[in-house]
């Protein structure tokens, strides 16, 4: 059995280097620059560029595999990753970076699909649910484990973009000496926003919506942390316990949204968010262990609503649509991102760091308003003919191609 996931598991180190590498220089970034004194609204064009960045690489990271096989790609894509990571740490410059990080959306894109086809070409019907959530725990596992290095270093120093870039050349390794056999070349994406609308109105929204927050909290809440005062390691713990604590409560909501009309869940769910969003804009917590507590259940709140979202949507789809509507909704919640750290940096510079929070508490209100809206208008899917729950993997690692790992992908894989 166990030489039946070796090879799987030899592209899952590559993978866990990689993640680490992302999560250690995502969080890397805004502490720095903070400290440099960037204004709020470069923090928050890096999180859009590196969100235009990674939905580009979606869309055209498939030719540069095709072209050049997907060793060679993969090997190119992470060497430009480490090459940005060190290019950080020589030149410190708000605009030098905002160029760089979307390469480094672009790059991680294309490794991704890499990778992710790669796996998807060693998962059967058999064992692929395994592979999925083998895939699932090393990306969350990894993405905590590269932002709590920032914990042990010296933000001040290059030490850490140097670790950044050593971890972006061990993720070459075990895809270049691995024995698997190259996966099928990928397919290009595609998106068809008035066919995702049409098929779910709320999700198509949610996406976008769930976008804008995620994208948001994800690339100024590390500024928000810092200029509140908390230390280093509590922003490490703070980034990390968000997106663990929506991981944790995927499987809870998704169990009972399979026992109701999902919407209900998705707009509950949007409005614990954005509860827990307005009381820390409104009380302002100033202690380390308050903003820890506050922002791991504004977490399990808000980083369940994606993968519900996309539940509701696979509830109206065919079967063999699954690939596709997901694959789209993806490209929207990229979308969303691009557009949260703008509006978030705006709020923050004209008020306080918890200007954050009322950007968040925004879409969130949105999401669940129009969502009730849509619930007068349209009869909920009975529960026997939906599609079960499933969990997505982290948000800032999944691309068109991970969703072909997804087990219920069965049924249209044929093996």
């Amino acid at each position: 059995m166990f030489a039946t996931y070796r090879p799987i598991l030899s592209l899952l180190r590559g993978t866990a280097f990689l993640l680490a590498a992302s999560g250690l220089h995502g969080l890397l970034l805004p502490l720095r620059g903070q400290l440099e004194g960037f204004s709020t609204a470069s923090l928050g064009l890096m999180g859009t560029a590196w969100a235009g960045g990674f939905v580009t690489g979606c869309f055209f990271a498939p030719r540069i595999v095709r072209r050049a096989g997907h060793v060679r790609a993969f090997g190119a894509f992470a060497a430009s990753g480490a090459i940005v990571a060190l290019l950080t740490g020589l030149i410190i410059d708000e605009y030098v970076w905002i160029l760089l990080r979307a390469f480094t959306g672009f790059t991680m894109a294309g490794a991704f699909m890499v990778i992710e086809s790669w796996l998807n070409e060693k998962a059967t019907n058999e064992n692929r649910g395994t592979v999925f959530g083998l895939y699932m725990m090393v990306t969350y596992a990894s993405i905590m484990g590269g932002q709590m290095i920032v914990a042990g270093g010296d933000v001040k120093s290059a030490s850490l973009f140097m670790i950044t870039g050593i971890l972006f050349c061990l993720s070459l390794i075990p895809t270049a000496v691995s024995t698997a056999s190259h996966p099928k070349p990928l397919q290009d994406v595609s998106l068809d926003v008035r066919g995702l609308y049409a098929n779910s109105p709320v999700s198509a929204v949610a996406c976008v919506l769930i976008g804008i927050a995620n994208g948001a909290w994800g690339t100024l809440g590390a500024v928000y942390g810092a200029r509140i005062g908390i230390s280093t390691a509590e922003i490490a713990l703070m980034m990390s316990l968000v997106v663990v604590a929506g991981a944790a409560m995927q499987l809870p909501a998704g169990r009972l949204s399979d026992k109701t009309d999902r919407r209900f869940v998705l707009a509950g769910a949007a409005f614990g968010a954005a509860l827990f969003a307005l009381a820390i804009f409104l009380f302002e917590p100033r202690s380390g262990v308050f903003v820890i507590v506050f922002t791991a259940a504004y977490g399990a709140f808000a980083y369940t609503l994606y993968s519900i979202a996309v539940a509701h949507a696979n509830d109206h789809a065919r079967p063999e649509d699954f690939v596709k509507v997901s694959g789209g909704l993806l490209l929207l919640y990229g979308f969303g991102t691009m557009i949260g750290p703008l509006l978030a940096a705006a709020l923050m510079g004209w008020m306080r760091p918890e200007g954050l929070f009322l950007a968040t508490a925004f879409a969130h209100l949105c999401l669940a308003g129009y969502t009730l809206l849509r619930i007068s208008r349209r009869a909920p899917v009975p529960v026997g003919d939906r599609d079960a729950f499933k969990t997505q993997p982290a948000d800032r690692s999944v691309t068109p191609e991970a969703l072909r790992l997804d087990p219920r992908r069965k049924a249209e894989a044929g093996g």
